[in-house]
């Protein structure tokens, strides 16, 4: 069957929210440990819902199976869920600021078969066409050589504190879209 990318929609969260849990804690456990991923994932790998809202946000789906997703953003936020705020944050100039590469999560069984970049390129383009010339992203240890492959230059290296004593390390990246 052919794998299907389109929007994501707010009734995708929790197909969204399961996917990526298997996929980082399959993908990601050669670069953190488990009790990094499993605090990962109770916000910083979560659902951000203005990206769906935003219609920014990409499922991709083999026979109605959810096998993908990833996005871009044209709000401040760089990585993260959205939680319970109230509302989301503001919108960026695309004229002066990056528009932000945001949550790419592959299930295990099609890693490293293309449809991380077929996602990419669906994201990049439709930035490009909102007016931005550059992108930004807070790429996890294991998606630095994907995203370096795909001209995402190291920024730099982002220690984030997850709260209770873990810590997570992240690699700030950027790219011009022009």
């Amino acid at each position: 069957m052919p794998i299907v990318i389109r929007l994501a929609a707010l009734a995708d969260q929790a197909a969204i929210a399961a996917l990526i849990a298997e996929s980082s804690r399959a993908l990601l456990l050669p670069f953190y440990s488990q009790a990094q991923i499993e605090a990962a994932l109770q916000g910083t790998f979560g659902v951000d819902r203005s990206l769906i809202e935003d219609g920014t946000y990409f499922v991709a789906e083999e026979g109605g199976r959810m096998v993908g997703c990833g996005g871009w953003g044209k709000r401040a936020r760089v990585f993260g869920a959205s939680g319970d705020e109230a509302a989301p944050p503001a919108e960026l100039d695309p004229a002066t600021e990056p528009a932000r590469i945001r949550a790419f999560f592959i299930h295990p069984d099609y890693a490293r078969h293309g449809l991380g970049w077929r996602i990419l390129a669906r994201c990049e383009d439709e930035a490009r066409a909102r007016g931005f010339r550059a992108a930004t992203l807070m790429a996890t240890l294991g998606g630095l050589e994907f995203y370096r492959r795909a001209g995402y230059a190291d920024e730099e290296p982002v220690r984030y504190d997850m709260g209770g004593g873990v810590t997570i390390d992240f690699v700030r990246m950027g790219k011009a879209l022009a």
